[in-house]
């Protein structure tokens, strides 16, 4: 019997190399004698680069580069093991998690860092990098992540802009004859799991900009200034892409890499997935388990455990969805054809009881899954 274990993070609680343990642990205990397969997976956002380097036996890299409050930060990415893939996590620059609650302000913070990642990842010979979208303090429209790259920002005298977000309501033309050329030799994917346009009332800063510290006099300052620069932009390539999808993905990171660079915006989980070949794991296996911290209904728009399910129905595999909590299991497994769901926290465990030991609570909830599933096989 084989088992493929694919779990996402459950957020500030346990990464998915953790989760993925711990499901083994519950398995084990019930089916010792099956084949336990773990691969840890991600969405483009946080855990992205531990799930794919500890995949493919990469190594991990660390670069200092300037932070989102233009801070030093020694930031971690990573070489996938046997290729020139590279794979960066843009939280690692310029995330949320850098900037303490009281200094966060998303009209100065840069994505300066993230430009610098890229250039390592060149240095470093790189001829593929995912760039995984998520959890930015940022929303300078992919200002800072270009100015690293070499583009130049001018106003009307031909003076280049330099600094915060808010110059750019200066801005007169873009000058791309610095910008590093051998951006032009490699193939870069977006791993997006926001589907936000740049502007309007989905877009970045309105959906966005507010748990980055911008108050709603600022957003509308964000979004003016945000309208100016793509306006500028869009005269400068003959081409409006405000409204692709993704494009208001980190702070409108996902916008400029999109339009600077030639590169393909996905949904995270389906990057991750072709990347590790996912499909060699689920040719002879019987089940795959996979989950999150959550499961409701933001789960379906591009979430890791729903681009597993999708994936895995291809193939003549059960499916078993464990979470700390899944909103309306029936409904849930009948509209995406799992066989069956687990909540951690359910009538006997709170989910303060829960978080006190979360290995051991996910264990627990694993095992029972295990015990079903014989049961249901024997």
């Amino acid at each position: 019997m084989k088992i493929v274990i694919a779990p996402d993070s459950f957020k500030e609680t346990l990464s998915a190399i953790e989760a993925a343990c711990a499901i083994e642990a519950g398995f084990q205990e019930v089916l010792p004698e099956a084949e336990i397969i773990k691969i840890p997976i991600a969405d483009g956002g946080e855990g992205t680069v531990d799930a794919m380097v500890s995949a493919t036996n990469g190594s991990y890299v660390y670069t200092e580069v300037e932070g989102p409050m233009r801070e030093v930060v020694n930031a971690k990415w990573g070489m996938l093991g046997s290729s020139k893939t590279a794979v960066i996590e843009i939280a690692e620059a310029c995330g949320l998690h850098l900037v303490s609650p009281e200094k966060r302000n998303p009209m100065i913070a840069s994505s300066f860092g993230v430009g610098q990642l890229l250039i390592a990842a060149l240095d470093k010979g790189a001829h593929r990098i995912i760039i995984g979208l998520g959890g930015s303090a940022t929303n300078d429209g992919g200002y800072g992540f270009l100015r690293a790259l070499g583009v130049q920002f001018m106003d009307s005298m031909g003076n280049v802009l330099n600094g915060d977000f808010e110059n750019l309501s200066l801005l007169s033309d873009i000058n791309l004859s610095q910008m590093d050329s051998r951006i032009k030799n490699v193939s870069i994917e977006i791993a997006c799991d926001v589907d936000n346009p740049l502007l309007g009332n989905q877009g970045a800063s309105a959906i966005f900009a507010a748990q980055k510290g911008a108050s709603k006099k600022m957003i509308v300052q964000l979004e003016t200034i945000m309208t100016h620069y793509s306006e500028i932009i869009s005269r400068k390539f003959n081409h409006n892409i405000t409204d692709q999808p993704g494009a208001g993905a980190a702070g409108g990171l996902g916008y400029a890499i999109s339009v600077f660079i030639n590169s393909a915006l996905k949904r995270g989980i389906n990057i991750v997935l072709e990347t590790l070949n996912f499909k060699q794991y689920l040719l002879d296996a019987e089940l795959v388990v996979t989950g999150e911290g959550r499961i409701d209904s933001q789960s379906e728009r591009g979430k890791a455990p729903i681009g597993v399910i999708n994936y895995t129905k291809k193939y003549n595999c059960r499916i078993i969805v464990i979470a700390g909590s899944v909103d309306d299991p029936k409904t849930f497994i009948k509209k995406f054809g799992v066989n069956n769901t687990y909540s951690i926290v359910n009538d006997e465990l709170s989910i303060k009881k829960a978080l006190e030991n979360p290995y051991e609570s996910l264990k627990a909830a694993s095992k029972t899954a295990a015990e079903d599933y014989k049961n249901s096989v024997s």
